[in-house]
């Protein structure tokens, strides 16, 4: 695998969870969430680039579980859209089907009541994001499905 740190976003109307891969690329840690109803939301984004400089950036792509495109599918393509604009490093989405359950339920386990896991949930979907893309990256050699604007 490359050497350089990759980011992951989780999309969601209300807060973003961020991830963040070590140099290596084998570990994936949060980082903390960032509200969506902000209007700099995106200098926030790029603030994040420009600190970590991320070889790729993964974002999640949530699916029906038929595997065909939801109504959030066009809110995180329109995501993507704009952080292209800001990016250098190429964007790759991810599958993010079951994320939210099992970072959830990770939450639980480590006992976090539901109030505590709300805060967290989004930067532990996006760790489960970043881990998704760093699997396929070390099976495909790099993730597999690439955002085209």
């Amino acid at each position: 695998m490359r050497a350089g740190r990759r980011i992951a976003f989780d999309y969601g109307d209300v807060r973003i969870g961020v991830a963040i891969s070590d140099a290596s690329g084998l570990l994936a840690l949060p980082l903390e969430h960032i509200q969506n109803n902000s209007d700099s939301l995106f200098n926030e984004c790029g603030a994040l680039l420009a600190e970590h400089e991320p070889i790729y950036i993964a974002v999640g792509f949530p699916l029906h579980m038929s595997g065909k495109t939801s109504a959030k599918s066009s809110a995180v393509e329109e995501f993507c859209s704009k952080l292209s604009r800001i990016a250098s490093a190429p964007i790759y989405l991810i599958d993010e089907r079951m994320t939210t359950v099992s970072a959830g339920r990770l939450l639980k386990e480590a006992g976090l009541n539901s109030r505590q896991a709300r805060t967290e949930i989004d930067s532990q979907a996006a760790v489960a994001i970043l881990d998704a893309a760093l699997n396929q990256e070390r099976i495909q050699g790099q993730p597999i499905m690439k955002y085209a604007e």
